[in-house]
Parts: C-alpha cells; sequence; structure tokens
C-alpha cells in the first residue's frame, strides 16, 4: 500500500508550524494532504494552532480560551521561527479551508479538546467543513475518546480517527468501539499485527510524526494508508524511491 504522505501542521521544518506560509510551502512540495490542529477562542472562532497556550509559538503568553479572535490577531505566530516570517497572524479555519477547497489535497483536522474541553467544538469544526463541502476529503481526529463518540453520532460526517500514543494491546479495537473509522498511531507503536488487523478491519491506519530516514522508510514499508511528517519533501522522496524501483 502507497502512504499518502501528509505534512503535519504544514511544512513545519521550514516554516512556522500551522500558519499559512506553512500549508502553502507544503503544497508547494507536493504534499498530498495536510494536518492542522484547532482551538477556540473565547467567542468561539476556531483558530490553527497546537499549543493550548501561546507562549511556545508567538510573541504573548495566555491561553487561546481567554483570547477574543481580534486580540489573537495582533499576535506575531512568526519571529519565534525566524526574523524572516515576523508578522505571521495565527489562522483561522474558515481562512484555511477557503484556501485549501481548488486545491487536490486530503485535509486532517485535529481537535485540541484532550486538554481543554471546548463547548461545541465538534459541531463548531463539523458546520465550517459542511458549509466548504469538504467532508469527502476530511479526516477529524482527536485523543479525547468522548468526542470520537459524539462525533460518531452524526448521521452524515467527515472520517473519524482516533488518534493515541499509548501502548494497547488491540488499538484497533479500541477505535471500533469508540466509533472511529480510522487510527492514528504513534509511529513507535506500529507492529506488523496492528497493520494487518487495520486492514481485516477496513480501518484506515497512519502513523505520526516521521521526520528521520530511517523511520520514514520503515513506516513507508509497513504498507500504512497515511504519514504525517515535518518533512513532506523528504516523505516523497523515499516513498517514490521505495515505490518506483
Amino acid at each position: 500500500m502507497k502512504p499518502t504522505i501528509y505534512a503535519h501542521r504544514g511544512a513545519s521544518s521550514y516554516a512556522p508550524e500551522n500558519t499559512m506560509a506553512a500549508f502553502q510551502l507544503a503544497d508547494q512540495m507536493q504534499a498530498e494532504g495536510i494536518e492542522t490542529d484547532v482551538q477556540l477562542t473565547k467567542d468561539q472562532i476556531p483558530v490553527l494552532i497546537h499549543d493550548e497556550h501561546v507562549k511556545r509559538t508567538t510573541n504573548s503568553i495566555g491561553y487561546i480560551k481567554d483570547f477574543t479572535y481580534r486580540e489573537l490577531c495582533q499576535l506575531d505566530a512568526g519571529n519565534w521561527f525566524s526574523p524572516k516570517f515576523t508578522g505571521t497572524p495565527i489562522p483561522t479555519l474558515e481562512e484555511f479551508l477557503t484556501w485549501i477547497k481548488p486545491k487536490p489535497l486530503y485535509l486532517n483536522i485535529e481537535l485540541k479538546n484532550n486538554k481543554v474541553e471546548y463547548n461545541h467544538m465538534e459541531a463548531i469544526v463539523y458546520e465550517y467543513l459542511s458549509t466548504h463541502q469538504l467532508m469527502n476529503r476530511t479526516t477529524i481526529s482527536t485523543f479525547n475518546a468522548n468526542s470520537v463518540v459524539r462525533l460518531a453520532a452524526y448521521k452524515e460526517t467527515a472520517e473519524i480517527a482516533f488518534l493515541t500514543s499509548r501502548r494497547y494491546r488491540h488499538p484497533v479495537h479500541v477505535a471500533k468501539e469508540l466509533g472511529a473509522n480510522a487510527l492514528h498511531l504513534k509511529y513507535k507503536r506500529v507492529t506488523p499485527k496492528i497493520v494487518a488487523a487495520a486492514n481485516k478491519h477496513k480501518m484506515k491506519l497512519r502513523l505520526y510524526t516521521i521526520n528521520r530516514p530511517a523511520h520514514l522508510i520503515r513506516s513507508i514499508q509497513y504498507g500504512v494508508d497515511g504519514i504525517f511528517t515535518d518533512v513532506p519533501d523528504q516523505a516523497l522522496y523515499y516513498r517514490n524511491l521505495l515505490y518506483n524501483r
């Protein structure tokens, strides 16, 4: 199986993560999908940032949930990475979906609700995806088992992935029982038995986050459905090398 290459938070080894600059670069590198993270502002605007706190990737401090969207717009989300990205803003989900809609890219939207229980996050993200008509090429993933159950209750939904780094004996069964139809697993946890179980139950299996050449090659050889990487150009190089020889 030829895995789909997802740019993890965009091409995040080359541009500030979860910014339009990182997404645009991933597209230029011919990544086949983009993974990004959603948090909710105080006024319930979905924005793309990994951490619940802004300290690591902006010039400010505080929790996303305590900022209004207007206040977040004042922050610099690029200078921490490199001075050439000074002034880069935190993008909204709306901005990202508008940009990606005409492009032939898969989406993975990770709900960052495992530490902060954002009210109605599933419904809000679902509505944006439905409005932009992107359900058919989107996976919604989360570490939050209760969130997976809530997502599975929708009659029409995007693909739902249970995201985990835990060492479950039967992770495919755990994901299936929650109502997920995909499993996103830390690459160190994968085994041939898990790959076989995923195939048997027709469950998509994707691995994260893989950047080193040896790990990329090993993960590609497992025959999983997808790989999340900060270096999509390198992942594509090794995958094409393995599949075209």
